[in-house]
């Protein structure tokens, strides 16, 4: 009977989460944090939300779990704004508003420093939002950032530092923060798929900025990004060889950061430095 009533008390967005949604997103993101630990005792999480639907999804899920899983667990909600124009800044408002979240919105100057460089302003304003997104949770008494990256953003990462970097690297659902003590970042969404997102964004009639930078204001309610960008171009790509090639490509890329066989391996790089397989060559003698 409690449990007809807390659902009942749920606005429809979450609802939706619960029911509709409830095992291609609530179960997803329960999976996730149970799987890779996500969450400790005493923990206190900042759950930064960009505006994206990413994000503003994310926010909604932990206060499910907040509601349902963990109801001692401190969870804190932060919008950083880097300095979005008035119409993405109001978007954002209206839909904290709209889902019921409570999250402050704390300022910086982020765009307009990096958009006065001549290079590389992308990589700076990501540094820098970075930054400023540990020094403000350490100052909201956080240990745990929690970040919105999904299923989606693991694989293509995966893949594009395979074609871009030469190098095989994913995107880690939990990984410590190297300037701040006690400090990590972690993706509950790790599970999550992209398509799943829009879905139940779409099935709300929601709609959610997007980066929003000089390089994308006029890109101010979008879903999957601009063309252009190696991200996108990835994203792209994964389809097309998913669609043509085979139908389990995707879930073949997310899988091999699991399945790593080191002495199949030319090299790798560790804390102490570079390995070859030469290393070992000689230790292992033929059985044929």
């Amino acid at each position: 009977m409690e449990n007809k009533k807390k659902k009942r008390d749920l606005d429809i967005y979450s609802q939706s989460i619960t029911t509709t949604y409830r095992k291609q997103l609530f179960s997803k993101f329960l999976a996730a944090i149970n799987d890779y630990k996500l969450v400790n005792e005493n923990d206190v999480i900042c759950v930064c939300i960009s505006g994206g639907k990413d994000s503003m999804l994310m926010a909604k899920l932990w206060m499910l779990y907040n509601q349902y899983v963990d109801k001692n667990l401190k969870i804190k909600y932060l919008v950083m704004n880097p300095g979005y124009n008035e119409i993405n800044l109001q978007t954002i408002k209206n839909n904290l508003k709209t889902l019921n979240i409570p999250a402050v919105i704390e300022e910086t100057n982020i765009f307009e420093i990096a958009n006065s460089q001549e290079k590389s302003p992308c990589y700076l304003c990501a540094k820098m939002r970075r930054g400023a997104l540990y020094r403000i949770a350490k100052e909201m008494g956080c240990n745990k950032i929690s970040l919105g990256h999904h299923y989606d953003d693991v694989i293509e990462t995966t893949l594009m530092n395979m074609l871009n970097a030469g190098s095989f690297q994913t995107m880690l659902p939990k990984v410590h923060s190297d300037n701040y003590e006690n400090m990590s970042l972690i993706r509950p969404m790790y599970y999550i798929r992209e398509q799943d997102i829009i879905n139940w964004k779409n099935k709300n009639n929601l709609r959610f900025i997007q980066c929003a930078c000089r390089f994308t204001e006029n890109c101010a309610v979008c879903d999957n990004g601009g063309g252009g960008s190696k991200r996108y171009e990835t994203k792209i790509l994964i389809k097309k060889l998913a669609k043509e090639m085979n139908e389990h490509v995707e879930a073949n890329i997310f899988n091999a950061a699991n399945n790593v066989i080191l002495d199949k391996i030319i090299g790798y790089k560790d804390e102490t430095g570079y390995h070859s397989f030469l290393e070992n060559f000689d230790k292992f003698k033929s059985k044929k």
